[in-house]
């Protein structure tokens, strides 16, 4: 059960996170769930393309590049580096792909699309007040975009049927955490209530 609270307005934006070829099903990091909520996604997207966002990982170029644990990280999975695995993988999956532009990417080294970019300036710049996330993983980039969404002081709405992790019982645990410790400033929603919402 979703926990939206009242009228969502009309200065939102749709950050979609990390849906990509990277991480598409049949890659070692695939997403196994990404078709299953990707059509919801899609919708999302619809609703109002100049305003969403998506937010792509960018793997280190080498193995042993990086910054602290990033470069013991990228040395178990240099098979992944940008060296290894070409740069046509950090694309967006076609089915979202198709809405660029008006859509737009924001590139991101680590987790967070907060650290070290000018995501924050571009939706300052959109006249953002609230955020709507969806994509994958709930329990890393996902995690990582709402809580800072949150230390910025941003209303954010978690799709709860448009995002997706490798695990069940990490996304449940997550979604659980959302709508009960972090309730005063997370929200949730499934995809048509907020879609009705918007409209």
């Amino acid at each position: 059960m979703g926990t939206l609270r009242g009228p969502v307005g009309s200065r939102w934006a749709h950050i979609c996170v990390d849906m990509q070829l990277l991480f598409a099903p049949g890659s070692e990091w695939g997403l196994e769930w990404m078709p299953r909520v990707l059509p919801n996604i899609v919708r999302l997207c619809e609703a109002r393309p100049a305003s969403t966002f998506f937010t792509r990982f960018i793997p280190a170029r080498h193995a042993g590049d990086g910054e602290g644990l990033w470069r013991e990280y990228y040395l178990k999975w240099r098979r992944f580096t940008l060296e290894e695995k070409g740069r046509e993988l950090v694309g967006l999956v076609p089915e979202l792909a198709a809405f660029c532009p008006p859509a737009q990417t924001a590139d991101k080294p680590v987790y967070s699309p907060w650290y070290g970019a000018d995501f924050r300036d571009r939706l300052q710049r959109a006249g953002c007040e609230t955020l709507i996330v969806s994509g994958g993983e709930t329990d890393v980039c996902v995690l990582a975009t709402v809580l800072g969404a949150v230390d910025w002081g941003y209303r954010t709405i978690l799709v709860e049927d448009a995002i997706c992790s490798v695990s069940d019982e990490a996304h449940d645990a997550i979604l659980n955490l959302f709508r009960n410790r972090y309730s005063e400033q997370v929200e949730t929603a499934a995809t048509d209530e907020l879609l009705s919402e918007l409209r």
